[in-house]
């Protein structure tokens, strides 16, 4: 684990992956994936375990407090644990794109997959199963109207 990157520098490593300075409702839904591609990649110092760094691929209708949109939310989350090592809280990293409601963008209802590190599971063949999707068409022929970083504890 050593020389690997802390979890609190996370948000401003998937900003540097989003090149931050470009970083507006200019960028795509594609963009963004490659950005967060990369960013999944990279290796954390987390505790040894199967289930404390995970990347989540999501999207859907939510309201947020407010009128409807479409948000793609690429998320990763870290477990903190305590001293004894038990699950304290989790830190989310959010690249979050928002859509205005389209009827095609809501056709593609709610959707959620995640990857663990550590798991088991194959890193590549997980990205390839989502890029694969068909929801990219969709997506792709829509512009969001905002992306935001951020990280919150959950």
């Amino acid at each position: 684990m050593s020389g690997r990157p802390l979890m609190g520098e996370a948000s401003d490593m998937l900003r540097a992956q989003l090149r931050v300075g470009r970083l507006s409702s200019a960028t795509t839904a594609e963009e963004a994936w490659s950005a967060f591609i990369r960013f999944g990649r990279l290796r954390f110092s987390t505790a040894d375990s199967s289930d404390v760094d995970g990347l989540l691929f999501q999207y859907g209708v939510n309201t947020f407090g407010g009128p409807k949109v479409f948000s793609l939310d690429l998320t990763r989350q870290f477990d903190v644990l305590d001293e004894d090592g038990d699950h304290h809280h989790f830190v989310q990293v959010h690249c979050e794109l928002v859509y205005e409601p389209a009827p095609a963008l809501a056709a593609l209802g709610d959707f959620n997959s995640w990857f663990f590190h550590d798991s088991g599971d194959d890193l590549d063949r997980w990205i390839e199963a989502l890029t694969a999707q068909e929801a990219w068409a969709v997506i792709r022929a829509h512009s969001p109207v905002r992306v935001e970083v951020y990280q919150e504890a959950v």
